[in-house]
């Protein structure tokens, strides 16, 4: 059986802080797509190759992000990845940043749709695809 949530970790490095030693909000995103990378090698969808065989890409169409708790240099945070939502044509990860006091620091969420190589649309998100994300389907998520 598998849980709702594949879990990546990362530390905070000076090069992701602001002049406050912050994590620079911008830098989130890139952490919340190092965590995606991984879910997806973990499913069986590597991007590195999607993106070589050129026979499927994910892009992305919507992205946002709530900041909660402060995120500083040398912190340890794990990433909560999910599937938030399947639909027909597209799909939706949510990502929740977990601070070292086991605390919720920021949460973010990608709409990402299926295209050729081509990119041109696909008309249905491929079964395969499908089937390897509903595995990870956030208790509270959506299908259509």
């Amino acid at each position: 059986m598998t849980t709702d949530f594949h879990e990546h970790e990362f530390t905070i490095r000076l090069h992701d802080t602001d002049a406050a030693g912050l994590l620079f909000f911008g830098h989130l995103f890139r952490h919340a797509h190092d965590a995606f990378e991984a879910f997806m090698d973990m499913i069986g969808f590597p991007v590195d190759l999607m993106i070589r065989d050129g026979r499927m890409l994910l892009p992305l169409t919507h992205a946002e992000a709530d900041y909660r708790r402060p995120l500083r240099h040398g912190d340890s945070v794990r990433v909560r990845v999910s599937v938030l939502e399947i639909r027909r044509r597209s799909f939706a990860i949510g990502y929740r940043f977990i601070d070292h006091l086991g605390e919720v620091a920021a949460t973010a969420r990608t709409v990402h749709v299926e295209v050729s190589a081509d990119i041109a649309p696909v008309m249905d998100l491929s079964e395969s695809l499908r089937l390897a994300l509903s595995a990870y389907l956030a208790d509270d998520a959506h299908t259509s």
